[in-house]
């Protein structure tokens, strides 16, 4: 079974009659069952939890679902003796049903390997480029296909930013470039060898934090997942010149013959590198002579004007920039597309400004490091956290902003460490906590004290460093009903002062 699992490297392989059993319906695991379905293959969904329309879809695509508690397997799944297992994002590596496929010896791919192996089916495959990294990666991914797209190119952002991978390659037009977005999960389950490993164009980790610990199980088995990102590049490693891991990642990866390590980062660019000069940003990567000049790609005033000169935002500019020039993009051209460029709702998005206090509504911050990135952009903040913290030690994040802190607003239900670490760093800071209990409540009750608290050109900021499912649906929620709320209170649209520039 090996043999045959080996040679399906190709949408036109024999994938007839395979007994495959997919984990999870949600959008991967249906965009899964649906291209094995595809192919002919036996197909089995394994699902806690099915919603009702795609388990509709199922049954018009002659695929068999069983719905139960997952603790164990199925009787289902055992009569189907699977032969390969797809597995989906949210399924933990210690989950009962992975544990029992490694006990039984049956091969788990991710979707990732399995669109990888399908990449031919509407003819010559196409280049990926992949983006991973603590934070960062769905504007970083936004960016490099917006630059590509300028250029002329058929470039497609997908993976972990919504389009399944699998949609993407089966799309009849056919695209020149995926830009690829995977998450730690993702990457966990691809081998860097063989015949499912990924060989991309170019590849870049932004940033490593510690995240999704809970999943992992460790800080290194979280970086190690990211490290896979690099494997078998062919012409660009993009790493990030402030975060020393992501060097370190590139210098262990096993990578093609020609593949270069280019450096971005805030400050003066070395040979090799993308980077800032006197506020131009400069690519010092991409050309011939480049150890004695650079090359414009921007400013941070054309930037700003924008609402994209947050200090990470630029980072992740500098990153897409490089990825876009590895591909052949001009300067000139990345120059157009940015000034044309804006974030999605929920990354430090301007909600008002009224009384000469700006509203930011950076709910996409569930984490640590992202929470990070966002106060370093503002000087004296009212700051709206808290949520599910995910395992994640929030000690020294407090304790690094203390001194732009006017005050803190806890919401969520993971409060005792975030109550400690205020007291410990912070105990004259006045901080307030939110007791309602329901979602419809919290963000008006939180509004009406970052109301009382802030001050004239103080920013109130939501920028969690929590996962948000303890009191809203997901992160976009959060972001709505802080928006909603701030807008109802401080009388529905902001003042005359730029709503066009959240940076400090």
């Amino acid at each position: 079974m090996r043999d045959r699992l080996d040679a399906l490297t190709s949408w036109h392989a024999d994938w007839a009659g395979l007994r495959v059993a997919v984990y999870g319906l949600g959008v991967t695991g249906f965009a899964a069952a649906d291209t094995l379905a595809e192919l002919g293959a036996d197909v089995l969904v394994v699902a806690g939890a099915a919603p009702d329309e795609r388990a509709r879809l199922l049954d018009v695509l002659g695929v068999a679902l069983v719905q139960a508690e997952l603790d164990t397997p199925p009787a289902e799944l055992l009569e189907h003796r699977p032969e390969l297992i797809v597995v989906s994002p949210g399924f933990h590596p210690d989950h009962a049903l992975l544990l029992w496929a490694a006990e039984t010896g049956i091969p788990v791919w991710g979707d990732i390997e399995l669109a990888w192996r399908l990449r031919d089916k509407v003819g010559a495959p196409a280049e990926w480029i992949l983006v991973t990294g603590t934070n960062g990666k769905t504007t970083t991914v936004q960016l490099t296909a917006t630059m590509l797209a300028a250029a002329g190119r058929r470039a497609a952002p997908c993976g972990n930013i919504g389009v399944p991978v699998l949609d993407a390659i089966r799309d009849p037009q056919g695209w020149d470039v995926l830009v690829v977005e995977l998450s730690s999960y993702q990457l966990h389950h691809l081998p860097r060898t063989g015949p499912g490993a990924l060989v991309p164009w170019a590849s870049v980790c932004l940033n490593v934090a510690d995240d999704h610990l809970d999943w992992h199980g460790s800080a290194a088995a979280y970086r190690d997942a990211k490290a896979k990102v690099y494997a078998n590049t062919r012409v660009a490693c993009v790493y990030n010149k402030a975060d020393d891991a992501t060097l370190a990642m590139v210098e262990d990866a096993d990578v093609q013959e020609g593949a270069r390590a280019i450096g971005f980062g805030l400050g003066v660019p070395g040979p090799s590198d993308v980077g800032i000069v006197e506020g131009i940003l400069c690519d010092r990567a991409f050309l011939e002579d480049r150890f004695d000049r650079a090359v414009e790609l921007t400013t941070v005033t054309a930037l700003a004007a924008a609402g994209l000169d947050a200090p990470h935002v630029v980072a992740n500019i500098l990153a897409a920039s490089a990825l876009a020039r590895s591909f052949g993009v001009s300067p000139e051209t990345i120059g157009a597309a940015l000034g044309a460029f804006r974030l999605d709702a929920h990354r430090i998005e301007l909600v008002a400004t009224a009384g000469r206090i700006r509203w930011i509504d950076d709910s996409k911050a569930t984490n640590a490091h992202a929470a990070d990135a966002s106060l370093r952009a503002f000087d004296s903040v009212v700051w709206l956290v808290g949520g599910l913290l995910k395992g994640v030690d929030v000690d020294e994040l407090v304790s690094s902003h203390v001194a732009r802190l006017r005050a803190a607003i806890i919401i969520g239900v993971d409060r005792v460490a975030l109550r400690e670490a205020f007291a410990r760093h912070a105990p004259e800071l006045p901080v307030i906590e939110i007791d309602a209990v329901d979602t419809g409540q919290v963000m008006p009750n939180a509004v009406r004290v970052a109301a009382d608290l802030a001050e004239a050109g103080d920013v109130v900021l939501l920028a969690p460093a929590a996962a948000s499912m303890d009191q809203f649906a997901d992160y976009a929620e959060r972001g709505r009903l802080f928006a909603r709320a701030v807008r109802d209170h401080v009388g529905g649209e902001p003042d005359d002062e730029s709503t066009q520039d959240p940076g400090a």
